[in-house]
């Protein structure tokens, strides 16, 4: 896991993806907290993280696309998949690579909680509570787009796929509000990320919430290794 983790960092910074995909999460991060924050003059940093919602999920196939799409194009898969790697590690290694990445975007949060210190106190609890929420997010995120690369060479089928199968996770409360069977209602209001996330952002730390999308991460990179496996064996 240890050299596929190095080899993913390695790439993404030796190439534009991991400074196209952090220099747009600053723009808008920034954009959002200097209209939504400094304008509004609040401290609420709140709004930052929920304006980002959808920046992230356009943001994160980027970063997830070419994670097993590329190795197929090149026909490095067949390498790594008769090599005595471990799947589980080839996956992980992968996924905690994109993480950092992601991470890195994430971290830029605190220097605005910094920067409103200094002119008033801010409410660290619900700041930390997004941001655990964006990170946790992330996460799932990612595991989605890295499943979705494994299915398809192509990239842009991958980013298509990853972006269509997040964005039903979104927004399955608001699918579920049309629906009127409430058993049915219930279970797409308790697995929508939106309405997860909506806790983290009021500064609710719930830890149904959190093992929720720890939950969605290892089902996504389990079925990543399924799909691996089908690959080593066909």
């Amino acid at each position: 896991m240890k050299a596929i983790f190095k080899k993913e960092l390695h790439s993404y910074f030796s190439s534009a993806i991991a400074y196209v995909f952090l220099a747009v999460f600053y723009i808008f991060s920034g954009f959002y907290f200097y209209a939504g924050v400094l304008l509004s003059n609040t401290a609420n940093l709140s709004i930052v993280f929920e304006s980002m919602f959808l920046i992230i999920l356009l943001l994160v196939p980027i970063l997830t696309m070419r994670l097993f799409s590329e190795e197929y194009k090149a026909k490095t898969d067949q390498l790594l998949l008769t090599s005595p790697v471990n799947l589980h590690g080839m996956v992980y290694g992968k996924f905690f690579a994109a993480y950092i990445v992601y991470a890195i975007g994430a971290a830029i949060t605190l220097c605005y909680a910094v920067i409103l210190l200094l002119f008033t106190p801010i409410d660290w609890s619900l700041t930390i509570g997004n941001l655990i929420g964006v990170l946790l997010l992330g996460g799932a995120l990612i595991a989605i787009g890295i499943f979705m690369s494994s299915l398809t060479k192509s990239q842009v089928i991958a980013a298509i796929g990853a972006f269509a199968v997040m964005l039903l996770f979104m927004y399955l409360d608001t699918f579920a509000s049309v629906i009127s069977i409430d058993w049915l209602k219930n279970i797409l209001g308790e697995i929508s990320f939106m309405g997860r996330y909506r806790n983290f952002t009021a500064g609710l730390l719930n830890i149904a919430d959190i093992l929720y999308f720890i939950s969605i991460m290892v089902i996504f990179n389990f079925l990543s290794v399924r799909s691996l496996e089908k690959k080593r064996w066909s």
